[in-house]
């Protein structure tokens, strides 16, 4: 996620043949030694007979990847005089070589780019979108070593500049983008039928940012749900698609094509995924996670209950954070994780738990799987509503629900409502500003103060309680206190899985 320069030195001397890498490098690093000399053989170079010494500079940082390969290259050609040290003044180099001397793009071009002091960078033409976003540099794409050194001795032009990495919105195209801009299709909400609590749910949670865990048996719609949400989500702006770059490219995932997507992630991964894979890490690379991949997007946990408790319970700070931070005893990092959460799973093992007479779970089981998810986890839910299987003659209306595109545009307002309001959308409302933003009239009040008192709320369900209340407000157009039935809405959002799992909601 974060870049930094590093400063190839080369030292050419005599004595026995050699080479060493100093600076702290990896495997990958010292194994640059056989992919540099293939690469200048098969280049028509000639590979010194001397000893060399690479220092990678600060020496103090740890190295690691083949991205260093391309300037080991020229500095050692400029050591040896091949290659005039002032033909390379004020340029940098990036890149992998191949032993046939091709150059090939490494993870997170995006931050390293970025990172580097020089104007003018040299990647391979397969780098360029990457290289491209961080915007401020001359990006230069060169295909082989051979045409690189060409390019330095004067003997061979630059290549024109690569045109600009267009911006995608989404399904509609950006004005001046062009052919080469794609537009994007999205699952539309009015392919769901039935399930009205469940589409007002993840109406409210697009406005707001919060997160839902969806409740019901197999085929009630849940997974339909959550891929839809994407649907009814505003477009990112430049910034926020540029982060999301940034992670994908550290996560060695690229970019999509020769556009920066302005569309949300979302990521789903599998309930076997471990914690490293969730969360983020590694040993020697500290690899971003699933919550960063879904950072600006979202994040669906389908089969929640078969997710490792462990693994769950990782959630929890980034969840409240909108960062992950990961430790290690050799380094750290800090990556993003700013994503809406979209949990769906059965009531019980069996799946048939919300219909009467058809559970096949023993007690032991059920509390089993209830035990998989913990009390603080459960509570970070904004959202948490049961649902049950559509009815048949819904199931077979002609009549379509309600399109994404109305219920888009609600949200795009009542999103912009909020950050014309307090700067940040109402899901991330700091705790300060909640008698500021989204204060109670007093029949309001009343009904939050019987929760309290009777224990239904905890603290935290409170302020979750009255930033989902702020939102359902929005969405209605009411800019004043937050009224009765906003607030009796948000509570029934919040313990509407009662009904379906009470080991959950206990």
């Amino acid at each position: 996620m974060d870049g930094s320069p590093v400063t190839v030195e080369v030292h050419l001397s005599n004595g026995l043949p050699g080479y060493t890498v100093v600076g702290l490098p990896d495997a990958s690093c010292r194994e640059s030694r056989d992919r540099v000399r293939a690469a200048l053989l098969s280049s028509g170079l000639s590979w010194y007979q001397k000893r060399i010494t690479v220092n990678l500079a600060p020496t103090g940082m740890r190295k690691a990847g083949a991205g260093l390969d391309l300037p080991i290259a020229v500095g050692l050609l400029m050591a040896g005089g091949e290659v005039e040290t002032a033909s390379t003044e004020g340029i940098a180099f990036i890149g992998e070589l191949g032993l046939d001397g091709s150059i090939r793009t490494v993870p997170g071009m995006v931050s390293l780019v970025d990172a580097v002091r020089a104007n003018v960078v040299v990647v391979s033409p397969a780098a360029v979108p990457e290289a491209q976003i961080p915007g401020g540099k001359e990006v230069r794409a060169v295909g082989t070593l051979a045409e690189l050194v060409a390019m330095l001795k004067g003997m061979k032009p630059w290549p024109p500049p690569p045109r600009p990495v267009l911006a995608v919105a989404g399904s509609r195209v950006e004005p001046g983008g062009g052919s080469r801009a794609r537009r994007t299709r999205f699952f539309d909400m009015a392919d769901v039928r039935g399930q009205r609590l469940g589409r007002r749910a993840l109406e409210i949670a697009a406005a707001g940012a919060h997160h839902v865990m969806l409740v019901g048996p197999p085929g009630s719609g849940k997974t339909m749900l959550a891929r839809r949400l994407l649907g009814i989500l505003p477009l990112l702006t430049r910034d926020e698609a540029v982060e999301v770059a940034r992670v994908r490219s550290a996560a060695g995932l690229g970019v999509d094509g020769d556009v920066l997507s302005r569309t949300p992630p979302f990521r789903a991964p599998h309930h076997g995924a471990s914690m490293a894979a969730l969360v983020g890490g590694g040993s020697s690379w500290m690899r971003p996670g699933e919550i960063s991949l879904a950072d600006r997007g979202v994040l669906f946990l389908d089969e929640l209950g078969e997710f490792q408790s462990g693994v769950l319970d990782g959630l929890r700070e980034p969840l409240e954070e909108g960062v992950v931070r990961i430790s290690r005893a050799r380094s750290s990092a800090v990556f993003p994780a700013r994503f809406l959460l979209v949990a769906a799973m059965n009531p019980c093992p069996c799946g048939e738990g919300s219909v009467p007479g058809q559970c096949r779970c023993l007690p032991p089981a059920l509390a089993r799987y209830a035990r998989r998810l913990s009390g603080p986890l459960v509570d970070r839910f904004d959202i948490r509503i049961g649902l049950s299987r559509p009815a048949p003659e819904e199931l077979m209306s002609k009549d379509r629900g309600e399109a994404s595109a109305p219920i888009a545009r609600r949200v795009a307002t009542a999103r912009q409502v909020a950050l014309d309001r307090g700067g940040c959308l109402n899901g991330a409302m700091p705790d300060a500003d909640l008698d500021l933003h989204a204060p109670l009239t007093t029949r309001a009040e009343a009904i939050l103060a019987r929760k309290l008192a009777t224990g239904s709320l905890s603290a935290r369900g409170m302020v979750r309680v009255r930033r989902v209340a702020r939102t359902i407000a929005d969405l209605e157009g009411c800019s004043g206190p937050v009224e009765e039935h906003h607030l009796a809405e948000a509570i029934e959002m919040r313990a509407g899985i009662g009904t379906l799992a009470p080991e959950l909601a206990a």
